[in-house]
């Protein structure tokens, strides 16, 4: 075990981040980071802050939260927003006061846009028109998700290959930007980088494509066989909040709307989950200071992080 007893100031303290696409094992990667450091996790993944929302979240078991405190997880209901801007303000409060009591603080998750808000900071954006907002909420509710999309990947291409397809409150935020000042979403979250007082160390997460798409789709059975569409049928009721509008969810609420059969809603979590975690190692891959590593390597790793 490593003694940092010694150390004191700001700038010695570490951030251990682990990133990766889902379903990669960043959830054992950061436990056994935590209980090697004797410290806490801060989650950097956007569906896990609602109470409500449980299997298709993949959050940790009731034993693995027991194991270590986790912060961020179950923090929220789904009514609210919580934004990156409200998730960097809060995130870099926590930091600071954990980091009072400890040297190594794990943050984790697969949500690139948090992690960055955290790691880097945030841009001030424009002022939104809200008529935009109107008239995009309107168009989604009369066209469909569809015309959201292809409206997006021809105004912002760059942000469109980031954000979540299937979210469409995440691509109405990147029109209404570019609708209202005609710069992209994506120049305002790659502009200067803002300095932290703690040092940062990335570990990524990666296998064979083949390897994690089999883990994809063997947690999604494994979700259906804990009772994920009995939980889709409780949130019946909330489904107009935006925390719902993501994969696991919409393609069950199409199920009980009768849009498709259960088969066909399995397949296609199955295939929308896989598609994200390809945009997921597209944004983590562009980080240079992520060193990547396979999730059975966690020796390997605390080598890494000990040097």
């Amino acid at each position: 075990m490593l003694n940092y007893s010694g150390i004191k100031s700001m700038s010695q303290k570490k951030l251990i981040v682990v990133v990766g696409p889902t379903a990669i094992g960043k959830t054992a990667l950061a436990i056994e980071l935590a209980k090697f450091y004797r410290t806490e996790i801060i989650s950097a993944d956007s569906r896990q802050f609602f109470k409500e929302m449980n299997i298709g979240t993949a959050k940790p078991s009731p034993e693995e939260l027991a194991e270590v405190t986790h912060h961020f997880i179950n923090s929220h209901h789904i009514q609210q927003l919580v934004s990156t801007g409200d998730f960097e303000v809060e995130a870099l409060q926590l930091l600071s006061n954990l980091f009072q009591k400890h040297d190594v603080l794990i943050m984790v998750g697969g949500s690139g846009l948090y992690i960055d808000a955290v790691c880097k900071g945030l841009d001030e954006l424009p002022e939104i028109d809200l008529r935009i907002r109107e008239k995009l909420n309107h168009q989604l509710a009369t066209s469909g998700i569809e015309s959201i999309r292809q409206q997006l990947k021809e105004l912002d291409p760059e942000y469109f290959a980031k954000v979540d397809q299937s979210n469409p409150q995440r691509m109405i935020r990147g029109l209404e930007v570019v609708l209202s000042s005609g710069q992209k979403l994506s120049s305002f979250l790659t502009a200067n980088r803002k300095e932290r007082p703690f040092q940062i160390i990335k570990i990524g997460l990666n296998t064979e494509r083949s390897t994690l798409y089999e883990r994809i789709n063997h947690r999604v059975d494994l979700m259906m066989e804990a009772g994920l569409l009995d939980e889709v049928k409780t949130l019946l009721p909330f489904r107009r909040y935006n925390a719902l509008n993501t994969v696991g969810y919409s393609e069950l609420f199409d199920y009980l709307d009768g849009k498709i059969d259960l088969a066909s809603a399995v397949a296609q979590i199955k295939q929308n989950t896989r598609r994200f975690a390809k945009r997921q190692l597209t944004w983590f891959r562009k980080d240079p200071h992520t060193t990547w590593f396979e999730p059975t390597e966690t020796e390997k790793i605390i080598a890494y992080l000990k040097v």
